[in-house]
């Protein structure tokens, strides 16, 4: 208590007040003189319940990152800009993900109960622009599920067409909401076991490919690196020669992010529901690296060699929006091989993938709404609390964009549900961007309080890698559209599609702070970096962990 007492001596004599900010700053949170401190946010939060386990928060840390995007959209991907393309990609994109990842994990680590994205960006940055990036962060998890569900419907057709797509519809978005409304322990164990049946479909599909690339399959064919050869490393979609090389490569970067979209976050809105949150929370952002390296990054190599990017039944399958495993390349290049079944398996996986990507994000939707009732950003009884630990409300007021998933049975309204999705892509952009400038603030805010040593885990290359992800995020985000802009190539729907979002994003950023009339941004002596810390430190000390001691044990804490 002295320490920190110390410290916020320190900032009152440099005339600056940590306790208590000027009274537009105040208004920015719908504070009164009276102030709701950090510490009874913390306490209203803690009505939800520790739910969530040490294997829940690994896997729903790496889990969210595998959907449709990696099974089927790689295979769009892969048509369009080629082999090379596709690969460079995913390894691009790791390069930038981890530091976000890092970045998010280590403000989350110091003060646990700041779990939301907007959270954070309040606290080290500024009002308004959390304003504007919790409606951004809800927005765009709401509309991620319809687009799941409309994907796991689509895929049930890969075995029939007896029952419409609607019925299937209704079925998986009922189960995803049922699913919410119980206690986040259910939640937790489902994406435990769903994500596992994730894992292991990859691990087969690498085996398998790997087993195909050396001549090991039933046609004995050793195929190499054949189709980087022909018909060739790039896919000159757009142009030939160089400009067409470049062109390919940032098509597919800006396709594959979707794989990635709005999967860190999910952590961060975990850790409030987490038992143990500090080690937890450190364990998966460690883990995360070497999981995105070995399954992502492998996937698309995987991908790259047993099937061409020219493929006749690819492309059939992609020119027909085939449903399912029919679009996934892995399942082309594997029947290409005589091996049979795999399509029925990926089928599986893909299915659960959708499915559980869609529970996912009704659930970090829900919380993100909850977030924003927290701060006064939304109605209060958005922001209230079952016995169970379930913010009914908000996951009620969430669900309704689950309905729109059946604007895709119509053919005329689902060019707008796509489009509707790919500007909740941009807004994953924009997030990613708030954390890592959310990031630098706390860096600098850390070490203006002499709090170094306080810091449970350190993230790497930073604060480089965090003004790395800030710069790469937002090149992407801001030519991410740029195929409109070729000769030829405009499209007015595809234009709106790719930026309107930056206009609505800055346009609630603006109105709240002309609305509250706040500063541009919390001073650097003013960040509070203290409030929190000794209750998280005392929790984390509380620890109960037992470190593994047999064999089996630490290879189950490796894993998991």
């Amino acid at each position: 208590m002295k320490e920190s007492a110390t410290l916020k001596e320190k900032n009152v004599d440099n005339g600056n007040e940590i306790v208590q900010a000027d009274e537009a700053y105040k208004a920015a949170y719908r504070l009164e003189t009276n102030a709701t401190s950090t510490s009874e946010y913390s306490e209203q939060q803690c009505e939800l319940k520790k739910g969530l386990s040490n294997r829940h928060v690994q896997l729903i840390a790496f889990g969210g990152c595998i959907g449709t995007g990696l099974f089927i959209g790689t295979g769009i991907t892969l048509r369009e800009s080629g082999p090379v393309p596709l690969v460079l990609s995913f390894v691009i994109i790791s390069t930038f993900v981890y530091p976000i990842m890092c970045s998010l994990a280590e403000m989350i680590c110091f003060l646990p109960q700041q779990g939301a994205v907007a959270d954070l960006v309040a606290r080290y940055v500024d009002p308004s622009l959390s304003f504007a990036t919790g409606w951004n962060y809800a927005y765009a998890n709401a509309m991620i599920v319809p687009a799941e569900m409309t994907a796991a419907a689509s895929i049930v057709r890969y075995w029939t067409d007896a029952v419409p797509v609607a019925v299937w519809m209704a079925i998986f978005l009922v189960l995803i909401v049922a699913l919410n409304f119980t206690a986040v322990q259910y939640y937790g164990e489902s994406e435990f076991w769903f994500s596992s049946i994730k894992i292991i479909c990859i691990f087969v599909l690498l085996i398998v490919s790997v087993v195909i690339f050396f001549g090991g399959a039933p046609t004995h064919d050793r195929i190499g690196f054949r189709y980087w050869k022909n018909p060739g490393p790039f896919g000159h979609y757009i142009a030939e020669g160089a400009t067409g090389r470049l062109a390919d490569v940032w098509t597919a970067l800006v396709r594959s992010t979707f794989s990635f979209i709005l999967s860190p976050e999910l952590i961060g809105l975990a850790c409030v529901e987490a038992k143990d949150t500090r080690r937890n929370i450190e364990k998966a952002s460690k883990r995360f690296a070497y999981r995105i390296i070995f399954f992502y990054v492998s996937s698309a190599l995987m991908i790259s060699v047993i099937l061409a990017s020219n493929d006749p039944k690819l492309v059939a399958a992609l020119d027909s929006n085939a449903p399912g495993a029919a679009s996934s390349p892995f399942v082309q290049g594997i029947a290409n091989a005589g091996i049979p079944i795999m399509d029925h398996v990926v089928n599986v996986a893909v299915l659960t993938a959708a499915w559980s990507a869609g529970n996912s994000f009704l659930y970090a939707s829900s919380r993100l709404v909850l977030a924003q009732s927290k701060q006064g950003n939304a109605p209060k009884f958005l922001g209230k609390i079952n016995r169970f630990g379930t913010p009914y409300n908000a996951v009620a007021v969430c669900s309704v964009f689950g309905a729109l998933s059946f604007l895709n049975v119509s053919n005329s309204t689902g060019r707008v549900f796509t489009w509707l999705t790919n500007v909740s892509t941009i807004s994953g952009f924009i997030g990613w961007a708030m954390i890592g400038i959310s990031y630098i603030r706390f860096r600098k805010a850390v070490h203006y309080n002499n709090l170094q040593s306080r810091l449970p885990y350190r993230s790497p290359l930073q604060p480089y890698s965090a003004y790395y992800a800030v710069i790469a995020v937002s090149i992407i985000t801001i030519t991410n559209g740029y195929r409109v802009f070729l000769k030829g190539q405009w499209n007015t729907s595809n234009f709106i599609a790719a930026y309107i979002n930056l206009p609505i994003f800055f346009g609630l950023y603006l109105g709240h702070k002309l609305y509250y009339k706040t500063r541009w941004y919390i001073p650097l002596e003013q960040i509070d970096v203290i409030t929190g810390l000794e209750e998280a430190e005392q929790e984390s000390s509380m620890s109960n962990f037992v470190p593994p001691k047999t064999l089996w044990q630490k290879f189950i804490y490796w894993l998991l």
